[in-house]
């Protein structure tokens, strides 16, 4: 091998290292794009009453208090697994009964805890926002969080 590199090899280096990279990088986005399509996304669990409590989710910024999947603030409880830690995943009536109770009650006023506010949400809107947190609980998160209470 030679000791000097010639200003064709490197050209050559360049080129053929930036296309090698070029593919890769295509490739791992074409996959991308295929596994969100194809094995993450539950699209027969999307329905239009989970996209609507996902809505009213972004509308009240939920978010800014409590965390869904470990995104957002943590002022508040995680909501990925509410319902699985509440013991009501399977049974969808006593999730929007026990979700519409812990609404209902808020804020407790107990001294000393951070305070829910009252949003005041019709019977449609809290089954819309059940329907979402129950999907978001059937998301196969890989072990997030990492323990029950979030």
């Amino acid at each position: 091998m030679r000791e000097v590199l010639t200003k064709n090899a490197a050209r050559n280096i360049f080129y053929g290292g930036s296309l090698f990279f070029i593919l890769i990088f295509v490739g791992l986005s074409a996959h991308s794009h295929w596994y969100i399509q194809n094995v993450s996304t539950d699209h027969a669990g999307l329905t239009e009453s989970v996209a609507k409590g996902k809505r009213l989710w972004e509308v009240k910024a939920c978010i800014n208090c409590h965390s869904i999947l470990g995104e957002g603030a943590y002022f508040a409880p995680e909501l990925g697994n509410v319902m699985q830690r509440w013991g009501v995943q399977d049974d969808h009536e006593t999730a929007f009964e026990v979700f519409k109770g812990w609404m209902e009650a808020q804020p407790t006023g107990i001294e000393g805890r951070r305070q829910m506010p009252q949003f005041n949400l019709t019977d449609e809107e809290l089954k819309h926002l059940t329907d979402f947190l129950l999907w978001t609980g059937t998301i196969d998160t890989q072990g997030w969080p990492p323990n029950d209470a979030g």
